[in-house]
């Protein structure tokens, strides 16, 4: 019988990590992800032994339905960076498995070339079906993926749900692609993505497409004339591009590029990140204590029969929370006169 792989020290991962080593890499963010307390203590402190290495890379949200492209566009995309001389980092956040509790989207096999690269590393982001899965899970993996020297990290969402707005609040550029031809050019619009996109691509602009995309695009650039920008310092753009040609996939590395430059001229790129830093404390204090809620002892025995109560009409769901809380030690910021 094979023996388990040995453990590795704290130090050990924080040498692994900054070298570059995948395999390292790879066990780090294992470490990260997992939701097993004796776990937690040595992923915080290989966090926080890392932070001074986090930070440099250039951070780019991309997002778009089922069907549109983005692997093909991130595979493409991926490959002209590291020809630039880049290393890049893929963290597909991805919908979990209910019955599994794993990922289910396959990003290895979606993104063939790039997953051979040694300069490239691939690495699906379970969700846990929570949207707090989103942000913890993925930047912290962002920033073990920093430390470990890839200069650009790109982090893809399966398009389908409210994790994009999650991971839009984590990056420094966000990029919504788009099909021409769908049915309803402006569907973006409705879910709100627009107005926080930072670029629209009209991806699969090639053959006989490109005049669709090219109409599509107008319709865009049109739209974004009556929303407020995200930055008072750059004006949303909207590209037509074709990941399976690399068509204009340059002008829009290039954009990417000039953003970085015109916010952190600004100050505004400084600003964004340090509010992020916050914002990840501010979840991370959320999960805590939540956990430490559940967790307690008079709250599990108390919880199934409040639950039935909300469930049945009989009790407020702002009393049951009360009660919680009050379990729970925790005054619930709520004065009764």
């Amino acid at each position: 019988m094979q023996r388990p792989a040995a453990v590795p020290s704290l130090d050990a991962y924080v040498d692994g990590v900054r070298s570059g080593d995948r395999a390292m890499l790879a066990r780090a963010i294992t470490l990260v992800e997992s939701t097993k307390p004796e776990h937690s203590e040595t992923a915080q402190r290989l966090l926080q032994a890392l932070l001074p290495s986090t930070g440099g890379a250039l951070r780019v949200g991309i997002t778009g339905v089922p069907g549109v492209g983005k692997s093909t566009t991130i595979d493409q995309l991926g490959m002209n960076l590291i020809a630039a001389g880049h290393r890049v980092a893929v963290l597909a956040v991805d919908p979990t498995s209910k019955r599994t509790g794993g990922s289910i989207l396959g990003d290895k096999t979606r993104m063939s070339r790039l997953a051979q690269e040694p300069n490239a590393f691939i690495r699906p982001s379970p969700t846990s079906g929570t949207l707090g899965g989103v942000t913890r899970k993925t930047r912290e993996t962002m920033a073990l993926a920093e430390a470990a020297g890839f200069d650009v990290v790109i982090v893809e969402t399966v398009g389908v749900g409210q994790s994009e707005i999650a991971v839009a609040d984590m990056v420094d550029f966000f990029l919504v692609l788009l099909l021409a031809g769908g049915g309803d050019d402006l569907q973006g619009i409705k879910k709100g993505i627009i107005e926080i996109a930072d670029m629209i691509a009209i991806n699969k602009a090639d053959g006989d497409n490109v005049i669709r995309a090219e109409r599509a695009a107008a319709e865009y650039r049109a739209a974004l004339q009556i929303l407020n920008p995200p930055s008072a310092s750059w004006t949303p753009l909207v590209l037509t591009i074709s990941g399976r040609e690399n068509k204009a996939l340059d002008v829009l590395w290039a954009k990417i590029q000039e953003h970085r430059q015109a916010m952190t001229a600004s100050g505004e790129f400084e600003l964004r990140r340090q509010r992020q830093a916050v914002a990840w404390m501010r979840d991370m204090l959320h999960d805590r204590i939540m956990a430490g809620v559940l967790s307690a002892a008079q709250v599990a025995a108390r919880l199934p029969a409040l639950e039935a109560d909300v469930r049945a009409g009989r009790l407020l769901p702002t009393l049951a929370v009360d009660e919680i809380l009050g379990l729970a030690g925790i005054a619930s910021g709520r004065t009764l006169r």
